[in-house]
């Protein structure tokens, strides 16, 4: 049962280690918790927000799922990603893993 939500916090602000990962089965209640959320200082409503003004009158459940986690947010986590589950498709592992191989990681940026 989940007992607080916090929309991306500072790392050393974070209440815990675990992370949302955007997947979710809603109720039709998440509607009316969403109109009672007020917008974030970008002018949008946070479904996180609206998550805990959900809490206020029901509980919320929530299935901790251990694996790996990638942050695809930004350049360098979605080339981790890719890499990553490319070495571990069987169809493209060995392939992929011989081109890495091939590259001529010492040439500056730019110049390869």
């Amino acid at each position: 049962q989940v007992r607080d939500l916090v929309e991306k916090p500072p790392r050393e602000e974070a209440p815990s280690d675990l992370a949302i990962i955007g997947r979710y089965v809603l109720t039709p209640d998440i509607f009316p918790a969403l109109a009672a959320t007020k917008s974030d200082r970008t002018g949008e409503i946070q479904l996180t927000n609206g998550l805990r003004e959900l809490l206020k009158t029901r509980p919320i459940y929530a299935c901790e799922v251990k694996g790996v986690r990638h942050d695809t947010g930004n350049k360098l986590g979605f080339l981790k990603a890719v890499v990553y589950f490319a070495l571990r498709r069987p169809d493209l592992a060995d392939k992929f893993s011989a081109y890495l191989g091939s590259l001529d990681l010492r040439a500056p940026a730019g110049k390869r």
